[in-house]
């Protein structure tokens, strides 16, 4: 499929929000065209100085149009995709495009492995003193907290790259078990540190105990 692209150094999932402050004259075209003729575009994450996975997104609403001519949008996550072909600027056009492959989702994975990876977010707040609201197994979608568990740049692009759930819940599954582990740690010495500063009664050696 041929699809008009945004490049960013920044990573959106299916399902998300999309905000997007719009002042380049390319992209003000691309903006236009989507209310125009209703299409849709991509977002690839540029990422080690080459774009090669991305997301689709269909343009929501214009917020505020400025005397300039520069937007703030609201966008709505939609496919993942791979670039097979890029196309700076697409024919006719100010802004790039290029032929994108989609990949298929599969949703795989079980209502235990769920409950598991929600139940280690819960975990996860409670050591940071975050407030965690409970989320029912069966609306439980991890999009919605993709950017809120501690994941690098470089982990939310490996994710983006999985079509399996199953493949993408485990591997957020060994980060958490990982992160909870750290954390759990951390506050163990914050204690023990705090401890070994208190005014405490040591009782003094009996060097009687030392006689050879």
């Amino acid at each position: 499929m041929r699809l008009p692209l945004f490049p960013l150094k920044s990573i959106f999932f299916p399902g998300e929000t999309v905000p997007l402050y719009i002042f380049e004259e390319r992209y003000k075209e691309l903006i236009k065209d989507c209310r125009k003729e209703a299409i849709t575009f991509g977002m690839p994450v540029y990422f080690n100085n080459q774009i090669a996975y991305g997301t689709e997104v269909q343009l929501v609403e214009v917020v505020n149009t400025y005397d300039g001519g520069e937007m703030d949008v609201v966008c709505i996550g939609r496919q993942v995709f791979k670039i097979n072909t890029f196309e700076n600027p697409m024919d006719g056009k100010l802004y790039p495009g290029g032929e994108v492959e989609f990949l298929e989702g599969i949703n795989d994975a079980d209502q235990t492995l769920k409950a598991n990876i929600l139940t280690k977010i819960k975990e996860l707040y409670e050591l940071m003193d975050v407030p965690f609201t409970p989320i029912p197994v069966d609306k439980f979608n991890m999009y919605i907290l993709i950017h809120k568990i501690g994941l690098s740049f470089e982990q939310e692009y490996e994710l983006l790259q999985m079509p399996r759930e199953s493949d993408r819940l485990n591997f957020i599954k060994s980060h958490l078990l990982v992160t909870i582990g750290v954390l759990k740690e951390v506050n163990r010495t914050k204690g023990a540190i705090k401890m070994n500063g208190d005014f405490r009664n040591f009782n003094p050696l009996d060097f009687e105990d030392f006689k050879t």
